[in-house]
């Protein structure tokens, strides 16, 4: 088990982490690409820009008292007894073995608590026992750090800690090991956290470039914190189709060449059949969601793709990282259901990420319920 040293200056670690994002994004990236329609062709296009603002609840600290959970290990003693001194490490019941006593069970209690209570039920062998109760090690409280980080892997947490903190426990986002450039290593854009299989607005790219101390979230355990790999090549399909998931992204790759490879091709005989490739007849094909960009002020494009395939409006080109959703039926707001896009795109990854890390080789495909 890997644990989170910090430096002793915050300040040089975002010197030191400046350097991972660079300026090799694709510069159309930043902005909306130009649709130049053939006369008496209408855009099928819809560009909208998401912003989101990070809570102010997230900011602060977690100030409840560290509690104990299976997998923690304490050293307990009773004081003026030679030879009582034991590591105890709480099972998976949350039990721990002391002395004479029987399992007791001290999940979800404090330090505090569990020393009055280890005292408590001394009491009924020993004269007014004193105990001395010392955490030594945390196994209930980790926080994944997984990606292009120099030391990913699974933390444990002791104390409040900032996402600042924890990039700069595993080691930053650059390599030290490699002739690549970090800017080459690290996609800013498309980090992030994810929080009870919820995803959290952070921009990694005004945090770690800028020193935005606004998006140094502070983070709690089980939060999963990913940043991929700037040169993947790929585009993300989900929602209403035959088989989410990534596709490798090639040249002059458009909507419909990557609709059709999830979902069977797609003509415009069979849309007018009703039969358009997705999973159900409700899916709303007129209102196709492209998510551009930043994950936590995304650029979003709403795409008729009826209009496209009946020959009314050209094809949408991709860029590498699209995210690519078929609603399950028509949606009302716009923001609410992009960001259950982004969240569910997140989450997906995160589990399969955690799997990989674990050792297994999980695929999971990628799917989105319907927008409110």
């Amino acid at each position: 088990m890997k644990k989170i040293i910090l430096p002793g200056s915050l300040a040089l670690v975002l010197v030191a982490l400046a350097g991972c994002a660079g300026s090799k994004q694709n510069s159309q990236s930043s902005q909306f690409p130009a649709f130049t329609p053939a006369p008496g062709v209408q855009s099928a296009v819809t560009p909208v820009r998401i912003k989101n603002v990070i809570s102010p609840e997230l900011l602060r600290p977690d100030r409840s008292m560290m509690t104990l959970g299976p997998g923690d290990q304490i050293e307990a003693e009773l004081i003026g007894t030679a030879g009582s001194r034991s590591l105890l490490t709480v099972g998976p019941d949350g039990k721990i073995y002391f002395s004479l006593l029987p399992g007791l069970d001290v999940w979800g209690m404090t330090l505090v608590e569990t020393k009055a209570r280890l005292e408590k039920e001394l009491a009924n062998y020993f004269t007014s026992p004193r105990v001395a109760v010392t955490l030594k090690a945390v196994g209930s409280k980790q926080i994944w750090m997984l990606g292009r980080l120099k030391k990913p892997g699974i933390y444990p947490m002791t104390s409040p800690i900032t996402l600042l903190e924890a990039i700069a426990g595993a080691g930053g986002t650059s390599r030290s090991d490699s002739q690549i450039s970090s800017a080459e290593l690290s996609d800013l854009r498309h980090s992030f956290v994810v929080r009870d299989g919820q995803f959290l607005p952070v921009n990694f790219d005004s945090l770690l470039r800028h020193g935005d101390m606004s998006q140094n979230i502070y983070l709690l355990p089980g939060d999963f914190v990913y940043v991929p790999f700037a040169l993947s090549q790929e585009v993300y399909v989900m929602g209403a189709v035959r088989s989410p998931r990534a596709l490798p992204y090639s040249d002059q790759m458009s909507l419909v060449t990557a609709i059709s490879s999830v979902s069977g091709t797609v003509t415009f005989d069979i849309l007018d059949r009703g039969d358009t490739g997705v999973t159900t007849a409700n899916a709303d094909m007129s209102r196709i969601a492209v998510v551009r960009g930043s994950l936590s002020e995304p650029q979003v494009f709403i795409v008729n793709y009826h209009d496209i395939i009946k020959g009314k409006a050209p094809d949408f080109a991709l860029e590498p990282g699209d995210i690519i959703n078929v609603p399950n039926s028509p949606y009302t707001t716009l923001k609410r259901y992009v960001n259950m896009i982004v969240s569910t795109f997140s989450s997906t990854v995160a589990a399969n990420e955690g799997v990989r890390a674990g050792g297994g080789t999980l695929n999971v495909g990628v799917s989105v319920p319907v927008g409110k």
